[in-house]
């Protein structure tokens, strides 16, 4: 089992930059594959990034390649989402998961959330 807790979510502007991170229980985080997933309202669950458990391979949506960056520090047990130049329709709230196995973009897959953080992206 893992558990997940998000933080770093907030109130940025248009442009603007911000930082989550995912902190995971356990002693078996690196055995994870990891993902981040956003909903905004009235919409469903989406995937935004991946990493492998060796962090040797990223996946991103086509909506947020270039401006996010996901990582991770095995060390730290923890996954980070780097945001840059948000945009208004980046907000949501923004969710960790983690899964064995193979790297994938299905929210399905995945077995382990966290509990999510609030991102809205406003002037």
């Amino acid at each position: 089992q893992v558990q997940l807790v998000e933080s770093g979510g907030g109130l940025v502007q248009p442009g603007g930059s911000l930082r989550l991170s995912c902190a995971a229980s356990g002693r078996t985080f690196r055995n994870y594959v990891m993902g981040w997933f956003r909903q905004a309202p009235g919409k469903e669950r989406e995937f935004v990034a991946t990493i492998s458990q060796s962090g040797g391979i990223t996946l991103y949506a086509d909506s947020v390649k270039g401006r996010f960056t996901i990582s991770r520090d095995n060390a730290k047990n923890t996954v980070y989402l780097q945001m840059n130049s948000l945009k208004a329709e980046d907000t949501a709230v923004y969710y960790c998961a983690a899964k064995t196995g193979y790297i994938s973009r299905v929210s399905n897959d995945y077995d382990h959330w966290g509990q999510g953080t609030q991102v809205t992206v406003s002037s």
